[in-house]
């Protein structure tokens, strides 16, 4: 697992390029088009320079680490990686999309992994030829990933064993904390976390407290480093109300977005 692919410029997939590369990874980073990888690549470039000087890295460190992630918005150089991580916006349409052009390029023995928070990794390999799904897995980064150690890693009905081994091991090379987790629509900590959200919009639709008072209390009184409104703001209100929407076709009506929060 030298070579290393990601697919996507947002935040999630610069920050991932961003954590391979600061382990010693070639990185090859794709996004359709180059504005989006010169945006991603200037925002990496100032979130490293802050951290030297919270004492994170080194002047060093950084210009290594840049110099490890190459920009392409060919696919077609993905042919030679050892493993490339999706991490494309969260709808299965763009993901199925990404993975019939990746298993088209992609060496046999590839490992795919997919980073999305909320859709079932089986439901993603049934979208893949039989001969790639023992290849698949989820790998679920937290966001901000360069800070967030956790890692869910998920795999599918047809994952191999091997693949399994491989994706729990690399994620601890590189820094993280990889959880195993079954493959169930929102894993384990959406599933936990949306509950969550969905009754702090709650009370703030009931009137028990503003969206301000419920931080504070999340902070103060439950030990969080953010309260809910917070964290909402950081991974926009968009992305949780989809969040919730997938999981609530598949677990019902305990998932239902709040009218407050659409």
């Amino acid at each position: 697992m030298e070579k290393i692919g990601v697919v996507g410029a947002g935040l999630m997939g610069a920050e991932i390029a961003l954590v391979f590369a600061l382990a010693g990874h070639d990185v090859l980073h794709n996004d359709r088009n180059e504005a989006s990888l010169e945006r991603a690549t200037a925002r990496l470039a100032i979130l490293l320079q802050k951290g030297v000087e919270r004492g994170f890295y080194t002047a060093d460190t950084i210009a290594r680490a840049l110099q490890r992630i190459r920009t392409t918005t060919r696919l077609d150089d993905y042919a030679g990686v050892d493993m490339v991580t999706e991490a494309v916006f969260e709808a299965q349409d763009v993901k199925a999309a990404i993975l019939a052009e990746l298993d088209c390029v992609c060496r046999p023995d590839c490992l795919i992994a997919s980073n999305t928070s909320t859709i079932p990794i089986s439901t993603l390999a049934g979208l893949l030829p039989q001969a790639r799904r023992p290849y698949f897995v989820g790998t679920h980064y937290f966001s901000p990933v360069s800070r967030m150690k956790l890692v869910e890693v998920i795999p599918g009905f047809e994952t191999a064993p091997a693949t399994i081994s491989i994706a729990m091991r690399l994620m601890a090379a590189v820094g993280k904390t990889p959880i195993r987790v079954k493959d169930v629509a929102g894993f384990a900590v959406n599933r936990m976390l949306h509950m969550f959200i969905i009754e702090a919009v709650r009370l703030v639709e009931e009137g028990v407290a503003t969206p301000e008072d419920i931080d504070t209390a999340c902070r103060l009184g439950l030990g969080h480093p953010m309260g809910p409104f917070a964290l909402m703001d950081a991974v926009t209100l968009s992305l949780c109300v989809q969040a919730q929407e997938i999981m609530q076709e598949a677990y019902g009506e305990r998932f239902r977005p709040p009218a407050l929060l659409k």
